[in-house]
């Protein structure tokens, strides 16, 4: 059976906005919200950078999207006066929320999700609440199409942050300043995360640029947070939320001269099949370590023609070249 959005009844897990200064990106994103009709909203948006003019009209813009809301809706809002980055303005928004709920959904302005993304969520928040092992729940599959068992969703040691949801029990492990992080990686003690030296070399290396980058980067740091906790992260084996915003920085970047495909967004079967049991799959998280993290040219592309996510390209060149 597959979900639809015909609901009588307001959505009840919170829902955490995350929106800055991008009106078209974010009015889709708020679109496919207003479906569910969330009956918890949480709207967060930083404020305009001091050496942007255009900021403060599109940041004003983007806000006045929520004015849009049309049901019964319990709204919080945390509006910026001063730019924090996208890196404290992210970590602080969800520590923010997490004030308020004790578990919820996180969407970015550029992260369009498919309508089941959000009961995948609601049942699996509920599942794994009072696991001391499942910290985080994604929304995202970069399998290039392999089914991993024969569950809906499986578990990995990578969380991916592009639509994804946590309870505050998780959340409070996250450390902004994770200066030691290399150190004990080197160390060996977060050698059961890793299935290979090279793995290994590059998470030490990604992170000590995130580390002297920590005002662009957040996610890194919460993925640290949660192997050196012991957790592990659901993936869903259907890709149920796409990022628009590197696919539209791909098109002016670099694919030019390259012809638009649809970016593949998929749809959730239920009842939900669960796994027999909570551990990691290996073969899975070395697809998505050689196909999406390890970014050698060829592996990219092949990832990018997979998956139909051209925009995967100027992720990696922003984020590790």
């Amino acid at each position: 059976m597959q979900y639809t959005s015909a609901q009588n009844k307001p959505f009840q897990t919170p829902v955490l906005f995350l929106i800055f200064n991008r009106v078209g990106l974010t009015q889709k994103v708020f679109n496919e919200i207003k479906k569910i009709k969330p009956k918890y909203l949480y709207v967060a948006a930083d404020g305009p950078r001091p050496d942007n003019s255009s900021d403060v009209e599109t940041c004003r813009e983007t806000r006045n999207i929520i004015e849009q809301i049309d049901w019964d809706c319990e709204l919080k809002t945390l509006f910026r006066d001063k730019n924090l980055g996208c890196g404290p303005a992210v970590s602080s928004a969800i520590s923010w929320f997490f004030e308020h709920v004790e578990a919820g959904m996180i969407l970015e302005d550029d992260c369009v999700p498919n309508l089941s993304f959000f009961p995948f969520c609601e049942e699996l928040l509920e599942k794994y609440k009072d696991s001391d092992v499942v910290k985080f729940i994604g929304g995202n599959n970069f399998q290039g199409g392999r089914k991993r068992g024969n569950a809906s969703y499986y578990f990995s040691h990578y969380p991916a942050s592009w639509g994804w949801a946590t309870w505050r029990r998780s959340w409070q492990i996250f450390r902004a300043n994770i200066s030691e992080s290399t150190a004990e990686i080197k160390s060996g003690k977060l050698d059961y995360v890793f299935n290979s030296t090279k793995e290994k070399n590059h998470w030490i290396k990604s992170l000590y640029k995130a580390n002297r980058e920590s005002s662009s980067v957040w996610d890194f740091h919460f993925y640290y947070s949660i192997w050196k906790s012991g957790g592990l992260c659901i993936t869903p084996n259907q890709n149920l939320v796409v990022n628009m915003g590197f696919f539209d920085q791909a098109t002016h970047y670099f694919l030019k001269d390259s012809t638009k495909t649809s970016v593949k967004n998929e749809t959730m079967v239920f009842p939900l099949v669960h796994p027999d049991k909570v551990e990691v799959n290996r073969e899975a998280d070395k697809y998505t370590f050689n196909h999406f993290y390890s970014h050698s040219g060829q592996r990219a592309i092949r990832l990018l023609r997979e998956n139909n996510i051209y925009g995967i390209l100027a992720y990696l060149k922003n984020r590790f070249l």
